[in-house]
């Protein structure tokens, strides 16, 4: 059985990371790789460019699941890129439950706003780097340990959950870290998984950002040393959240 994966790509990693380490979607096969549970499964990527291209999977094609990657516009912007986004979500949601969906930041955020709920600014308070994420109970479940943590770049959230969503994790900062729509016909599976943080990234990434938002002014130096610092702490991107979201498309 070979996966097969479609990348709504949100946007182009800036210069310095497109460089080393070229954009989302060889950003997501790497960590797809690097945290596959079974070196025999295959699984294939196909990128789509949904804000200068307006690109989308076509409806003759059979995806396994669509991955929403982040962007550095704010998903309350009524942009008509973003506003085709929440119309093809929630279309793919309805038509095709079959069809996992996983959102990361900007993802996250958008789907929130396809399900009846809302992103904001966070009182302009920057979550940076590897961050504790406290697991419910159902979280625990779903990710095998009681804490996840997790690499975090952003000054929007998600405030409250969309109506049916479940909250998977926490953090200090953010309320709705980790949330989650069960399937319609079993509960006990997802149909959608939503991180605010980025288990795709490496934490060079990571600084790389932040690089370019401290120079930029809009980040100020303090905190972007202190994002630095943590973003060099261990994280459980490609454990317990990479065979998390493995487990959701099938492969245990």
């Amino acid at each position: 059985m070979v996966f097969r994966l479609a990348l709504l790509q949100c946007d182009t990693p800036n210069p310095a990371v497109l460089k080393e380490y070229g954009d989302y979607l060889d950003i997501f096969i790497r960590f797809f790789n690097s945290s596959l549970p079974d070196p025999n499964a295959k699984f294939v990527i196909d990128g789509f460019d949904v804000v200068n291209r307006q690109e989308y999977p076509s409806s003759d094609t059979e995806y396994h699941a669509v991955i929403l990657t982040e962007a550095d516009a704010s998903a309350y912007a009524d942009a008509p890129w973003i506003s085709r986004l929440i119309s093809y979500i929630k279309s793919i949601a309805e038509t095709k439950p079959q069809v996992k969906i996983i959102a990361i930041c900007f993802g996250h955020q958008v789907v929130a706003r396809a399900f009846g709920g809302e992103c904001v600014p966070n009182n302009g308070i920057w979550e940076l780097g590897t961050t504790d994420v406290e697991l419910t109970e159902k979280g625990k479940e779903i990710f095998g340990v009681p804490t996840i943590r997790i690499q975090q770049l952003h000054r929007d959230h998600v405030p409250s959950l969309p109506p049916k969503f479940i909250l998977l994790g926490s953090s200090s900062v953010t309320p709705v870290q980790v949330m989650a729509l069960p399937c319609e016909n079993d509960p006990s599976q997802l149909h959608i998984l939503c991180f605010q943080g980025h288990p795709e990234l490496l934490p060079d990434m990571v600084n790389k950002m932040i690089d370019l938002r401290e120079k930029s002014g809009i980040m100020s130096g303090d905190i972007a040393k202190d994002g630095r610092a943590r973003a060099a702490k261990p994280d459980d991107s490609t454990g317990a959240i990479g065979r998390a979201i493995w487990r959701v498309f099938g492969l245990n």
